[in-house]
């Protein structure tokens, strides 16, 4: 079978570097992609907001799946576009792409489906988010709510951060609306489901680090690192998250007729009564994806079509190794800001002659090697028996990679390392 992959970032490399193991693949085409997934797809040159075109390529192509990794061309319906042609699809329409297109969306879709969640108030106006914050008193979470790179997310500890918050989401700009948040205390993971609008698969989990800087510290971003699985998810409060928290939200999309078909990813604060839902994505994460599919032990091409054709429920449960996989990501210096472009990356070879996986995001061929082209540059990815040895394997990988504008964080996966060694960790919260 065909196969057409939407994307050019690291989470597409994963999923590039999985698929073609795939038993059934014929040709996988990606598009946009990027260098490293060249090494395992024909690259092309489409424009994914271009639905006629993605269209009669595939069916040029005689493409059999299209799967689309990012989140922009789900909130803008291009999986509606690509079903509409009969052409199958891994990825939710755009009603149930709302999920992650709409944090005020999803935070009435809990109200309606009583999931837990941080106590809420959608606002559209400063005036309002001011009132909000009467409400919720400090610490306090101010949300931009449409799609935000992941960095749409303001913890204000303060009174003081909170305004400034909400005085730069309505800062004049036309339509603009935020959610503003209870803050939750506890500690963050990301619980992974593949669904194809009825049943149900886990598909595991993770623990991103958002903060730029160790200890959890700066501006949020993107991710700069994460493992899986996480473990502080037992078994137990993973079957309370799904029963309590994803198949309400599945359910209750369905009855309302727009059913969600893909993967769905719940950001989990894991409270003192319990997980509480934070956020959720229509997509696979970045850099969950990575240390996701380095422990995926299945057929993905067969499980991605299984959901797409609404077969899910015929399908063995996901296997996965038990090993721990660690990613490190190296930004550009600069990043979140403006990250410092063009500067010459080698030692990839290097990186992957230790063992690790180096999955390529923002990197461009200059022609004469690999260059710099985005804030997060690459990740690398490697597997350790534990947490402790698979970041002690991740950093041997980074310390191979020969990138002077590099920045990445030192202490990824250090809250399940400490917590191997016996200390306590702070409390995180619902960024």
């Amino acid at each position: 079978m065909n196969v057409l992959l939407l994307g050019s970032g690291g989470r597409e490399h994963a999923l590039a570097w999985r698929l073609s193991r795939a038993h059934g693949l014929g040709t996988l085409y990606a598009a946009p992609g990027n260098p490293g997934i060249a090494a395992h797809a024909t690259l092309v040159a489409l424009d994914v907001r271009d639905h006629a075109a993605i269209v009669a390529f595939a069916r040029d192509r005689a493409i059999g799946l299209v799967v689309i990794g990012p989140e922009a061309p789900l909130v803008d319906g291009l999986a509606d576009s690509v079903r509409a042609a009969g052409i199958a699809v891994f990825g939710p329409g755009k009603a149930a792409a709302r999920l992650e297109g709409s944090k005020g969306f999803t935070k009435d879709l809990c109200a309606r489906a009583g999931i837990p969640t941080a106590g809420y108030a959608r606002v559209r106006s400063l005036a309002e988010a001011q009132a909000a914050l009467d409400r919720f008193g400090a610490p306090v979470v101010v949300k931009a709510d449409g799609l935000a790179a992941g960095k749409g997310v303001t913890v204000a500890m303060t009174r003081g951060e909170a305004e400034a918050a909400i005085a730069d989401l309505f800062d004049g700009t036309a339509g603009a609306e935020a959610v503003i948040e209870q803050f939750l205390e506890g500690e963050e993971v990301s619980l992974f489901v593949l669904t194809d609008g009825t049943a149900l698969m886990p598909f595991g989990s993770a623990q991103d680090h958002k903060r730029i800087g160790d200890g959890d510290t700066g501006p949020n971003t993107g991710g700069m690192g994460a493992y899986s699985p996480a473990r502080v998810l037992t078994p137990e409060l993973e079957a309370q998250a799904i029963g309590e928290i994803v198949m309400p939200t599945i359910a209750t999309l369905a009855q309302e007729g727009t059913p969600f078909s893909g993967v769905l990813y719940a950001g989990l604060m894991l409270t003192a009564t319990g997980p509480q839902l934070i956020e959720y994505n229509a997509r696979f994460g970045d850099p969950e994806c990575q240390v996701l599919m380095a422990r995926f032990e299945g057929d993905l091409l067969e499980t991605m079509l299984a959901v797409a054709q609404g077969r899910l429920a015929d399908c063995p449960a996901a296997a996965f190794a038990p090993d721990t996989a660690l990613t490190v990501v190296i930004a550009a210096r600069g990043y979140p800001g403006t990250p410092v472009a063009g500067g010459a990356i080698g030692g990839i070879d290097a990186a992957e002659a230790t063992g690790a996986m180096v999955f390529q995001a923002g990197t461009r061929d200059a022609g004469e090697g690999l260059v710099a082209a985005g804030g997060r540059v690459i990740a690398v990815t490697a597997l350790g028996a534990d947490t402790a040895a698979a970041q002690a394997a991740a950093y041997r990988g980074v310390a191979a990679i020969d990138y002077a504008d590099a920045l990445c964080r030192r202490d990824i996966g250090w809250r399940d390392v400490a917590r191997a060694a016996g200390p306590s960790t702070s409390p995180g919260t619902n960024a």
